[in-house]
């Protein structure tokens, strides 16, 4: 039977012949636009609607943009490189470009402080947008706070240093305290810090004179520019989250006094236009402190930023803790869990992961409000713009390309929060893989 079939059957496949790709028609590209942008007659009109307001917008704008001027010293020498051609100024960028990002007196020698500065906090920032980075370059994001003042602000390295001295010991009091009781730690350990920090204006100046270590010290009416939108960025929503948060439980909290000191906060901070917050601390706020201090402006501005944002954040935290079911409450208890540890454990961080489109939300809309200061005659970004750069005869009547650069930066950063703030979802998302 062997011969037989040896002799009859010529040629055995061994392996499996590949699938053949599929036709053109149900596959590949075809498919796809078929699928997505063909799929009926309306969506075939709409997407050949979208197609020619494509093309009109990139035949208006692309000459303008590609046929700008680079090399010029005012408007006119623009227009008359132009020939009466149309064409973007895109001179002003280059002339204007370090007063559009350090501000109109910043000095020009010292703009590789707030430029280090801004690559060391995309490197102390990491660990804590990104887990997996080891934990103990945490480190490093609780020292660039002060290591980031003495890059910008310069002056005596005793300030910071004393400063991060001053968190030091509120936290070796409250970790001494909150076995205790948490309330009583958190106070006492704020105290401790205040304590300390009222004592700093008579332990920096031996010290400098024991160890004169200082840069030259930049006051802060010589900043603007987008370093300024960027430092009242990063300030406040680093501090506005842990602020809201505390705000949020204050809301729910069992005790009336705390309850109620949340709920009056939060409704009238939301109740009131962030710049009337700005007038009242570059105007009324004065007139609530000693008659002989000098509150930093940028301090000022920072509160009252942080404030507002802290509101906002605080009911949208508060949204993920009404998300959360009863029974993650329940759960913490029969665990034996202390209210501390059940929010720490178990409460917050479903409540935040719930919480992070609105959030990043707050965070990108504050970022932006960061222009708002152009009306307290802070020189941001915007008010470099509108103020000394559009007051001047060269470039009068330079707006396109002035606001669109500022629109792009703007984008840049808050395009990047939005993307980041999606992968994170993507990370947490532990109850669908």
């Amino acid at each position: 039977m062997s011969d037989v079939h040896a002799r009859t059957v010529a040629y055995v496949r061994e392996s499996e012949i590949p699938p053949a790709p599929p036709p053109e028609a149900v596959g590949g590209v075809v498919k796809w636009l078929r699928d997505n942008l063909f799929s009926n007659w309306f969506n075939a009109i709409l997407t050949l609607a979208s197609l020619y307001a494509v093309y009109w917008v990139l035949a208006q704008s692309l000459p303008w943009i590609l046929n700008g001027v680079w090399n010029a010293g005012s408007l006119a020498e623009c227009r008359e490189i132009l020939g009466g051609t149309s064409g973007a100024c895109w001179a002003v960028l280059s002339e204007r470009w370090n007063q559009l990002l350090f501000g109109f007196t910043y000095p020009s020698e010292l703009y590789w402080r707030p430029s280090l500065a801004f690559l060391l906090l995309l490197v102390c920032a990491a660990p804590v947008l990104f887990p997996a980075l080891p934990r103990r370059m945490l480190i490093l994001t609780a020292l660039y706070p002060f290591v980031a003042y003495f890059l910008i602000w310069g002056g005596s390295i005793w300030t910071p240093v004393l400063t991060a001295v001053g968190f030091m010991v509120g936290y070796a009091v409250y970790s001494r305290l909150v076995t205790q009781s948490f309330a009583m730690g958190f106070l006492a350990g704020t105290v401790a810090a205040l304590v300390f920090w009222s004592l700093q204006g008579y332990l920096v100046p031996p010290l400098s004179t024991v160890a004169p270590i200082a840069l030259e010290a930049v006051p802060s009416r010589d900043m603007g520019g987008f370093m300024l939108n960027i430092i009242l960025g990063t300030v406040c929503i680093s501090l506005s989250l842990p602020i809201g948060i505390a705000l949020a439980l204050g809301r729910q909290s069992s005790m009336p006094i705390i309850k109620w000191i949340s709920v009056i906060f939060i409704e009238f901070i939301r109740g009131v236009p962030l710049i009337t917050l700005l007038f009242v601390a570059n105007v009324v706020l004065a007139y609530f402190l000693p008659p002989q201090s000098n509150l930093d402006l940028i301090l000022r501005v920072v509160i009252m930023i942080t404030m507002f944002a802290s509101a906002y954040i605080a009911e949208v935290v508060r949204g993920g803790l009404a998300a959360l079911p009863r029974g993650q409450y329940e759960a913490a208890d029969s665990l034996g869990l202390d209210y501390a540890q059940a929010m720490r454990l178990i409460i917050l961080p479903q409540a935040l992961k719930i919480s992070i489109p609105g959030i990043v939300n707050v965070a990108v809309g504050l970022f932006k409000d960061t222009t708002l200061v152009s009306v307290i005659s802070m020189f941001d970004l915007v008010g470099m713009i509108r103020g000394p750069i559009l007051a001047s005869t060269d470039w009068n009547g330079v707006y396109w390309e002035l606001f669109g650069f500022a629109a792009l930066l703007f984008f840049v950063v808050c395009y990047g929060i939005s993307q980041y703030s999606q992968w994170l979802e993507r990370q947490l998302q532990t109850d669908r893989r």
